[in-house]
Order: C-alpha cells, then structure tokens, then sequence
C-alpha cells in the first residue's frame, strides 16, 4: 500500500501547512488503518505485534500508523523492558467515537467503532 504525501500527514504537520485544528483531527482518523488501530486500542494498550497480528498488517505499516497517531497526541506508549505497549491517551476520543456510531445509525450505517458498555444497546 502505498499512501501520498498529503494522506499521510498527521495533525500536527496539518496544522502547520495552514489546516484548522479540526480539519486536521478528521483527516488523521479519516485514514482507515488508523481507525482500525484506534478501534483496536479502545479494547486495551496492545503492542505492535499484537497489531499485526490482529489487523493483518505489515509491522512497518503499523509502526508508521502509530507514529502518525502519537504525533496526533491521540496513542501514547509505555515503555516495559525491550516491548512498548501503545494505548489511547485521550478519553475524549471514545465520546468522539461513540458520536460517529450514532451519527452513522441514523444515516443507516450500523457500525461499532468502540466497546459497549453496561447499560448501551449494541
């Protein structure tokens, strides 16, 4: 796969070249893989292994991804020995996530992007 220069930039390279803020968050998560990785994370930290594993990827597109996502503020890692265990920094991503899932039910497109919890209708 191969991705343009402008499709990957990530929000703070956006910004920079003249993108509000918002545009910049939208276009960062408007990238499938990093929704994927995003939806995976909000299951738990994993490490890219793990990633690649699950999503079927390639380590370098995971790794790349990631970065992208970190320099967004958005994933964060923390280091244990020689492995790093990536997870969501920002809890308010998991209202933006929740938000995406109603507005697409209401356009007809059922689609969870995040774990349900107690109490929510799937």
């Amino acid at each position: 796969m191969t991705i343009n220069k402008d499709a990957g930039r990530c929000v703070s390279a956006n910004i920079a070249a003249g993108i509000s803020p918002a545009a910049a968050l939208f276009h960062s998560l408007s990238d499938e893989t990093r929704l994927r990785i995003v939806q995976r994370l909000t299951h738990g930290e994993a490490r890219v292994v793990d990633l690649t594993a699950e999503l079927g990827l390639a380590q370098s597109t995971v790794s790349k991804h990631l970065a992208c996502l970190r320099d967004c503020g958005l994933v964060d890692y923390r280091a244990e020995g020689r492995q790093s265990f990536y997870s969501l920094t920002r809890p308010e991503l998991m209202d933006l996530l929740a938000s995406a899932e109603h507005l697409l039910s209401a356009t007809g497109h059922t689609i969870i992007l995040r774990p349900i919890t107690a109490g929510e209708r799937p």
